[in-house]
């Protein structure tokens, strides 16, 4: 059994697997996830789990680059990219509209999905390196 960090195994597995500039999304229960990108559902009801809960144990794993979020988060749910943003110190952030986020996906390894409710609670991440 694993001592630390994500213990669902197939996150991990993800997360080890991914090099320099791969992405992983982590996303509300209402994003379209492309049929060719790996699903990993950890959503159990709406609400849960928080995706603010999944990215921070993502964050703790995974080195970040940059991230991706969806311009109309800043109207909707301006709450949530504050929080967003606090967990992401030092980090580029770029804005897209949503409709080109969702194209976005389809580069990514993986869609995370949470049972997040919260309008745009989607984010890409854009992994670094450590050294």
């Amino acid at each position: 059994m694993k001592k630390n960090g994500i213990i669902n195994s197939e996150l991990s597995k993800v997360i080890a697997e991914m090099g320099h500039k791969n992405s992983l999304v982590v996303a509300d229960c209402g994003l379209p996830i492309p049929q060719a990108v790996k699903r990993i559902d950890l959503s159990v009801t709406k609400g849960y789990p928080k995706f603010l809960k999944i990215l921070k144990g993502v964050l703790d794993d995974l080195v970040v680059e940059k991230a991706i979020l969806a311009a109309e988060i800043k109207e909707k749910s301006p709450e949530l990219e504050a929080e967003i943003i606090a967990l992401l110190p030092n980090i580029e952030i770029e804005y897209i509209a949503h409709k080109e986020f969702k194209k976005e996906t389809n580069n990514s390894r993986a869609v995370v999905r949470s049972g997040e409710i919260i309008p745009y609670a989607n984010i890409i991440l854009i992994s670094g390196v450590d050294f």
